[in-house]
């Protein structure tokens, strides 16, 4: 059984958190479709920002299935200690730091990734923030700075000795962003290195992609990210497989167009009908994506103003489909 702190996951299978992917709408809906931990989008350790209607969506955690893990990025100690327990009297039962995104607006400021430039800094975020706060404190970071500069290793060492509760790591440096081959053999030596719960990341797309990483690797556990997109039943799809050795097959296609609707509905309710429908868009187009006429659709979706449409547009793609399972569950929802 995966633990992080007093936490028993239901299974080794997370979801990475997505700054603009996972919302409270799409964290709700992959742990409902199994995933055994879902992280919150990317939250700012500056003050400054906590009063910002972002911030404050993205601080939301009602209903949501626990434990509530935050994440919070920054490079000065003392900020984000003092992020983590504000976010902790908000709510989070888990703390997670971010030194795993490759963003350039991020790195820029030294956030992110670009911290793995700096073992000293880096020492000192986790200490403080783990001294600031009573919950357990995680970390998502990626191989290195560079292929040329991969100190994996001796950062997963630092944060064991910080008292980091579970490590994620994404198999390539800041520099390789999401190109390249993932470099699952510098995940092993991570694994390797330290007693700290590792979760593999990076290009995790199928069940059995899932299995062969934890077996090249040694991880506690996986974490999936952009497979997970237009796919919130993956990561239950990947535990389910973990635990019995049988792959479930997809929802039908009348039980996709049901998720569908029920993520769009939850967005508009979220945001608001403004904010909802733009949001829709990436989510619907995410969707659709496999399908071989995604590029007319997609379009035909994103000319859509209003949430009555974007719904209706909806029950008129479910027109034709075999299966009863998109009206059941609108009529169940």
């Amino acid at each position: 059984m995966l633990q992080i702190g007093p936490y028993k996951l239901p299974n080794r299978v997370a979801l990475a958190p997505m700054a603009g992917v996972t919302d409270l709408p799409f964290r709700r809906l992959c742990a409902e479709l199994g995933a055994g931990l879902v992280v919150a989008e990317m939250i700012s350790s500056n003050p400054r920002l906590r009063d910002s209607r972002k911030t404050r969506l993205r601080s939301r955690h009602d209903a949501e299935i626990a434990p509530r893990s935050v994440q919070i990025a920054g490079n000065d100690p003392a900020a984000m200690a003092a992020a983590a327990a504000y976010n902790v009297a908000n709510g989070a039962q888990i703390i997670d730091i971010n030194m795993g995104c490759p963003a350039k607006k991020v790195c820029r400021k030294a956030a992110g990734s670009a911290l793995l430039a700096d073992e000293s800094l880096v020492r000192r975020i986790l200490e403080a923030v783990v001294a600031a706060v009573a919950v357990p404190v995680t970390l998502k970071i990626r191989t290195g700075p560079s292929p040329d500069a991969r100190n994996g290793v001796a950062i997963a060492r630092i944060a064991e000795d910080a008292g980091i509760a579970a490590l994620a790591v994404h198999g390539r440096s800041r520099a390789c962003a999401f190109r390249g081959a993932v470099e699952y053999d510098t995940i092993a030596a991570i694994v390797s290195a330290t007693t700290v719960p590792v979760f593999a990341n990076g290009d995790i797309d199928s069940p059995h992609k899932a299995a062969a990483v934890l077996e090249q690797t040694g991880a506690a556990g996986v974490m999936i990210g952009r497979a997970a997109q237009g796919r919130p039943w993956l990561c239950g799809q990947v535990a389910r497989y973990l635990a019995t050795g049988v792959a479930p097959p997809d929802p039908s296609p009348g039980r996709q167009l049901a998720i569908m609707r029920r993520h769009v509905e939850a967005l508009h309710d979220f945001y608001g009908e403004y904010m909802g429908v733009r949001i829709a868009r990436k989510h619907v187009g995410w969707y659709l994506q496999q399908r071989p006429d995604a590029s007319g659709l997609r379009g035909d979706f994103n000319r859509l103003d209003c949430a009555v449409g974007q719904l209706c547009f909806l029950q008129q793609l479910a027109t034709g489909v075999s299966d009863n399972s998109y009206t059941n569950e609108v009529i169940a929802a």
